[in-house]
């Protein structure tokens, strides 16, 4: 349980930091400072978002073999993916937060940063047997990801610390979930490494699911 204690931190940090006072003079302090020294701002963190679990793709097309199969890491990532985006959207629509800019009411937590560090976790469990460095280089980036969005002026530092630990925390999630994830989606591929599909069979009234190999 120890791996759940920086994630669980981060998280508690940008829950509390929403009252605290203390925070919120630290939320506008870092405002300033990145204010100060500010120039034109930065749009690569809409990119640099999914780098961290596109990567883990990536190495694999050039050979460089992760933990689990093409068919499983995308069931565990879809997992992932599907847990951060509710927690997110459900802690955008019930906690309104103003955006440093004034542009919407949506600030907390931070959804790029959620989805790169996400990805981060991602790279590092899939990889981190093959070499730590493809971990820290993804979280590396889920770090500037949650760095550009305060910099452009679009997050509080408290909605990214969030952001990272929803993020962190769903990959987690994912993994824990993942046997019993497997057993349920692919309880009739007997093991075969294929994909259950709807697939339209004309003359027939309607969908038909065929497992493609």
């Amino acid at each position: 349980m120890e791996s759940l204690i920086v994630p669980s931190v981060l998280l508690g940090y940008g829950i509390v930091g929403i009252e605290s006072q203390t925070l919120l003079s630290l939320n506008n302090q870092v405002k300033e400072e990145l204010k100060e020294h500010a120039g034109e701002q930065f749009s690569a963190d809409d990119i640099s978002q999914y780098v961290p679990f596109l990567s883990v793709y990536g190495l694999n097309a050039m050979g460089v073999q992760g933990k689990h199969s093409f068919r499983d890491r995308t069931l565990i990532l879809g997992t992932a993916y599907l847990v951060m985006g509710i927690t997110v959207n459900t802690l955008k629509r019930t906690i309104p937060v103003q955006r440093p800019d004034g542009v919407g009411m949506n600030s907390f937590p931070s959804g790029h940063t959620a989805t790169a560090f996400m990805g981060a976790e991602f790279l590092m469990q899939e990889y981190k047997d093959q070499s730590i460095w493809y971990g820290v280089a993804g979280y590396a980036v889920a770090a500037g990801t949650g760095f550009l969005r305060m910099y452009n002026d679009r997050h509080w530092i408290t909605d990214v610390a969030a952001g990272a630990g929803i993020g962190i925390l769903s990959t987690k999630i994912a993994y824990w979930l993942y046997p019993w994830m497997h057993r349920w989606v692919f309880r009739n591929a007997s093991g075969l490494d294929g994909a259950i599909m709807p697939y339209y069979v004309p003359g027939d009234a309607g969908l038909q699911v065929i497992l493609h190999l």
